[in-house]
């Protein structure tokens, strides 16, 4: 998912230069708020901004210099607020937001922090995204932090994934992990200003539990099991299992409401590997991984917070007929999917359909 026109991962030699997208030529402003705003009584302050006019700005060796001391590592599935399918998974590496903030020295009055990326100079393509402070520096223990990203996968991020730097934000979806990121604004504005919340989105809302659908041969011999499968998110809620629903009626993809009579059979969900080693880069361990036991080496929770796994289930003896199937995740707290979300631009997350015929 890319904005920008020209989008900034085409740029090519010096235009790349001129946008400070290599790696040479990165830097992050990090300022406070300055806007006038008569409700905001008190203003903003730190003691020592970042800026690209006194030369202070962070390039690229300083971050990977903090990143020595504080760099964090974890799984993370990327999905948009507003699509009916998972973007991708990926590891990412980089440094806490809040050991960034640090680096600015003493601030007063702050109660949110704004950011946003590269977008052609063009203040009509400027999108940015949002925290509140607490977010950004009080990670409660156990969770994942929202941090500057520089690795995925265990290389440099490509600019079509954002980099040379991007937000990451495990919990949300991925308009707060903005790419190409530049800029960095404390404020003492209480309001979540991101571009997404001017446009009837929940600027607020968390990663959804949610399962999806993979498509189904339109038709299967009788006496053939038919195989369903796909992907299911762990989400904020976490993920206590995924079940299928089989009718005989043609129920179609976007139907509002699951009907309290229908019989839901639980699914198989992917184990985790064996060997973790072998999953993820040379030279990182599980152990180094947010999420994985520093011990062991094997993942606390499963499927791990924020990422995603496949799961599947195998439909034996159908007789000749059309067929609609159905398939939802359950969190931790026992809500189905798509329950208590009725808001599709708090994450869309509708039951999807499949229709297939046995013959």
């Amino acid at each position: 998912m890319s904005r920008g026109n020209p989008k900034p991962h085409t740029l090519k030699g010096d235009a790349l230069v001129q946008a400070r997208l290599t790696p040479e030529t990165w830097r992050l402003e990090i300022t406070a708020d300055a806007t006038p705003n008569p409700a905001i009584k008190d203003r903003t302050g730190i003691s020592k901004p970042l800026t690209l006019a006194d030369g202070s700005a962070l390039d690229l060796p300083a971050l990977l210099e903090l990143g020595k001391k504080h760099e964090v590592k974890f799984l993370k599935a990327m999905q948009c607020l507003n699509i009916p399918t998972p973007l991708g998974q990926g590891l990412w590496e980089g440094v806490p937001l809040r050991e960034v903030l640090r680096l600015c020295g003493t601030m007063r009055n702050v109660r949110r922090i704004f950011y946003w990326g590269f977008h052609n100079n063009d203040p009509k393509q400027l999108f940015q995204s949002s925290l509140s402070y607490t977010q950004a520096m009080e990670t409660p223990p156990g969770e994942l932090p929202a941090f500057l990203a520089y690795r995925l996968n265990g290389e440099p991020i490509p600019l079509i994934r954002g980099g040379p730097v991007r937000m990451v934000i495990p919990w949300a979806y991925g308009f707060k992990s903005i790419k190409w990121l530049q800029h960095i604004v404390v404020t003492n504005d209480y309001k979540a200003n991101d571009t997404y919340a001017e446009q009837n989105n929940d600027p607020e809302s968390h990663l959804k539990t949610a399962a999806y659908l993979d498509d189904l041969p339109a038709k299967t011999p009788t006496g053939q099991a038919v195989l369903i499968s796909g992907l299911v998110i762990s989400g904020l809620s976490g993920l206590k299992r995924v079940e299928y629903s089989l009718s005989r009626e043609n129920t179609k993809p976007g139907a509002p409401d699951v009907d309290a009579a229908e019989q839901w059979v639980e699914c198989r969900l992917e184990d985790p590997p064996t060997e973790w080693n072998s999953v993820f880069p040379t030279g990182v361990s599980p152990r180094q991984v947010l999420g994985f036991d520093s011990r062991t080496g094997q993942p606390t929770t499963w499927p791990l917070r924020y990422s995603m796994i496949s799961w599947s289930a195998s439909l034996k003896g159908l007789a000749a007929g059309k067929y609609a199937v159905r398939a939802r995740a359950v969190d931790l707290n026992g809500f189905a999917q798509p329950e208590p979300r009725p808001n599709q631009k708090a994450g869309q997350n509708a039951l999807e359909v499949r229709e297939f015929e046995v013959v």
